[in-house]
């Protein structure tokens, strides 16, 4: 799968955008926002499509007609034709940010949209977090959310057991490396050839499993993290 993000200038067009995904076998794009063009592209594509709510639309979807509305106009509306698989309610919200308490209401009422839609056997809701929600988190087992992360994130993972949702996770091997010259390059760029000492080969399958053990601290080991 492949993010597709919009920022930029002489980009190509929606449809050639899609048109890449295809040729190139890519099954799965991330959309950041709503983009009708794009949605309009991806109609009979067959590519599963994680759809993002902004950060800046996050309040308002506190509302509950508003996310109705919002599910019915760009979910909806295509849901016949484009593969809609996840749908991401806020990116990288922390703990102390104003929008925080947006997100479990917003989670809940797209939820509620969704299975008015009768989608809620195809779609699953839920947030994309970064990996700065934990505190410790080497050796993998011992990852643990931060005592401040933990108030926030407890609810929302409690929402996704309960929806048979995934975890949804933004993982940065490279700033790992940026920011400590003492991990090899080998190990994040995929290239290590043998296992560390504590039995991982790169850096993305600890960052992930690190994850994992958070959710089990709070309860939630068959939480899926994609």
């Amino acid at each position: 799968g492949v993010c597709y993000g919009g920022n930029g200038n002489n980009l190509p067009t929606k449809q050639a955008v899609v048109d890449l995904y295809k040729s190139n076998r890519i099954g799965k794009i991330r959309l950041y926002y709503p983009d009708e063009g794009v949605l309009q592209a991806l109609r009979g594509s067959n590519i599963e499509v994680i759809l993002g709510v902004p950060n800046d639309q996050l309040q308002s979807l506190t509302n509950t007609g508003a996310a109705t509305n919002w599910v019915n106009k760009y979910v909806k509306t295509y849901s016949q034709n484009v593969k809609f698989k996840y749908i991401a309610v806020g990116n990288e919200i922390h703990p102390g940010d104003s929008l925080a308490g947006s997100v479990l209401p917003a989670l809940e009422n797209i939820q509620k949209a969704i299975s008015a839609a009768n989608l809620q056997g195809q779609i699953k809701v839920s947030t994309a977090i970064d990996t700065t929600l934990l505190g410790n988190s080497y050796p993998p087992k011992v990852g643990v959310f931060t005592d401040s992360a933990s108030p926030y994130i407890t609810p929302i993972v409690n929402f996704l057991v309960k929806n048979d949702a995934p975890l949804l996770a933004n993982l940065y091997p490279y700033y790992s490396n940026a920011n400590n010259q003492n991990i090899g390059i080998d190990y994040v760029l995929f290239t290590k050839q043998s296992k560390n000492e504590i039995g991982y080969q790169n850096m993305f399958d600890a960052m992930l499993d690190s994850v994992y053990a958070a959710l089990e601290k709070v309860g939630a080991p068959n939480v899926k993290v994609v």
